[in-house]
């Protein structure tokens, strides 16, 4: 790894320590971290840097997530000092483990679904069901927004529409 890379690398991971991180520098490339948000919820990721010299980030925990891919690891500290703050905002919640657990199940939802995908012939018909209960799902979604207080001013909400 080169100078550059090197120093580069070592200055997000203090960021990240002092945001409260433990971070875990698996290969010059690779790096692991965890926060420990309150005594029941840990938030961890995982972030590379690519061949195209973008990092890729991941939640790991409390649930699966990809993220996205970032120009610099100055993006990913940010990004992930937001969230960071956000579920430490939802550890306040009565919910926090109903959402868990329903991100959870979303997450095997996919995973499912790919495989009846991969594994056999489905038809039109089924599609067309699974793809209205997707609907409705969004739709259940954006209602509960409307009808909630938000809790959050940091940022925007990234996919939820505002009408």
């Amino acid at each position: 790894m080169n100078r550059y890379i090197e120093s580069e690398s070592s200055q997000h991971v203090m960021k990240l320590v002092q945001m409260g991180g433990d971070v875990k520098v698996v290969s010059g490339k690779l790096f692991y971290v965890e926060f420990q948000v309150s005594e029941q919820l840990e938030v961890a990721y995982v972030y590379h840097l690519n061949k195209h010299n973008k990092f890729f980030l991941e939640r790991t925990k409390p649930y699966p997530i990809p993220v996205r891919e970032f120009d610099s690891a100055d993006a990913i500290c940010d990004i992930i000092k937001i969230d960071v703050e956000q579920f430490k905002n939802a550890a306040n919640s009565h919910h926090l483990e109903k959402f868990i657990d329903i991100n959870s199940e979303f997450h095997n939802m996919i995973l499912t679904f790919e495989d009846l995908f991969l594994y056999y012939n489905v038809d039109h018909a089924t599609f067309e069901r699974i793809q209205q209960d997707i609907d409705d799902i969004h739709k259940r979604i954006n209602d509960a927004k409307e009808s909630a207080s938000r809790v959050y001013f940091g940022k925007e909400p990234d996919y939820l529409e505002d009408k």
